[in-house]
């Protein structure tokens, strides 16, 4: 089993890319078989869960090809089947997304429940609610969500709870329903401006993503385009408070600073050095950085897919830190296994209190979720001696060669499937 092996104490400095937004990724590679016409998505992140979709997606008839690294041509045309099945499937969350654009396209959509990382109740009301609202039957049977309707017509949608989810799938079948749709308390994150972006490329008539209304005009079909994918702001961030953590110097590059505005103003308030470019920012780590408090919010507010990565920024600085997590229950499981590595930390419900120590040290620990098992890597750079992470499938679900980005930077790690490349690992960089 692939796991990580880390040195720690080594600043992070130099320059790194990040590559196309995973959650914009599946939503659009989703929405891509809603036109019979090819379509041609640039900077596509390689990670296992656009690997899945794309493989969900194959496996419905559509035609699917690599044109070159991180471009992907998808063709509809040949879709065979609107039931999409197999363990495959049920590895990821936004397998959903093939709800909202098999059902706006044929009417009709059969996809396993999905699965994901286990960090709370994710639950699909919100969807189900939005296309019911459209006309359609929607069911759970057997392990599946089965929604069919003989049309799709417009109506005016007010989602009880903001759901990035709901928002995307209900985006996507309403943009191929009769009449206008009006989507209210709609959740505004960057990859629902993106996936609205793309389909308005295939020619929607989305308005308003990015707000809490958006507004939806139906069309009879949908055409081919090319469209290239936002930057990934968690991955950005991920290395931006890696830098902070590690006190490095790291340019960020590819990125759009509006979308890290949150964890900007967070770095700046605990003592980091933040320069924005045009399309990149530069993070500057200090010594003693400063405690500070958060809570986890819809965007534009602090991300909760950012949480993790912030507690172990947080637990190194000086005084008492208070970190709220608003949006998911399970989110602390990382906790066990910063402690683990000396960290000092206690949950009470919903809220993680966090006294800084001196340093922490390495261990044996194992990721338990995507972003959760990104901070354990960054609390490995920070720590004194050696670090092994078990479980990195996680982090390879949403970071592109992450061990490679990392090494670019300065950091000793090294990705490992035995003791004697461990033992390899452990004598060139002792």
């Amino acid at each position: 089993m692939e796991q990580y092996i880390i040195k720690g104490g080594q600043p992070l400095k130099g320059e790194v890319s990040i590559g196309g937004a995973k959650n914009a990724a599946l939503g659009i590679l989703a929405a891509a078989i809603m036109t019979d016409e090819t379509v041609t998505i640039e900077n596509v992140p390689d990670v296992r869960d656009v690997r899945v979709m794309l493989q969900a997606i194959e496996g419905i008839g559509a035609k699917v090809k690599y044109v070159y690294n991180n471009t992907v041509q998808i063709n509809g045309k040949s879709i065979s089947d609107v039931r999409v099945d197999g363990e495959y499937v049920k590895r990821i969350r936004a397998s959903y997304y093939l709800i909202g654009a098999l059902l706006g396209k044929y009417k009709k959509a059969e996809v396993a429940l999905p699965g994901g990382c286990n960090i709370g109740t994710r639950p699909i009301d919100q969807h189900k609610k939005g296309f019911e609202a459209l006309g359609a039957d929607v069911r759970i049977e057997y392990g599946m969500i089965k929604a069919s309707a003989s049309r799709l017509k417009g109506r005016h949608i007010y989602l009880d709870v903001v759901s990035v989810g709901a928002t995307i799938n209900i985006m996507m079948a309403a943009a191929m329903a009769e009449g206008k749709t009006i989507i209210e308390n709609a959740a505004k994150e960057p990859h629902i401006v993106d996936v609205s972006n793309f389909l308005n490329a295939m020619g929607a008539n989305i308005k308003g993503a990015g707000t809490d209304v958006i507004r939806i005009t139906g069309v009879p079909r949908l055409h081919g385009t090319t469209y290239s994918i936002i930057p990934d702001q968690i991955e950005a961030g991920t290395f931006m408070f890696a830098a902070a953590a590690t006190g490095g110097d790291v340019m960020i590059k590819d990125v759009i600073p509006k979308h890290l505005e949150a964890l900007t103003a967070k770095l700046v308030e605990i003592g980091c050095d933040v320069e924005e470019f045009d399309d990149a920012v530069r993070v500057i780590g200090k010594k003693n950085l400063k405690s500070t408090n958060i809570k986890t919010l819809p965007y534009p507010g602090f991300p909760t897919d950012m949480q993790p990565q912030m507690a172990v920024v947080l637990a190194t600085a000086r005084g008492t830190s208070v970190i709220t997590e608003s949006i998911f229950e399970n989110r602390f499981k990382y906790v066990d296994e910063l402690v683990r590595m000396g960290g000092n930390i206690k949950v009470e419900g919903n809220v993680a209190i966090i006294d800084g120590v001196e340093r922490l040290t390495g261990a044996s620990v194992c990721a338990p979720d995507l972003r959760a098992g990104a901070a354990l890597v960054i609390a490995g750079l920070v720590a004194d001696g050696y670090t092994q992470i078990e479980d990195i499938y996680y982090i390879q679900r949403g970071y592109e060669a992450f061990d490679k980005k990392l090494q670019s930077l300065g950091a000793r790690i090294e990705t490992v499937d035995s003791d004697k490349e461990i033992q390899k690992f452990k004598m060139q960089v002792c």
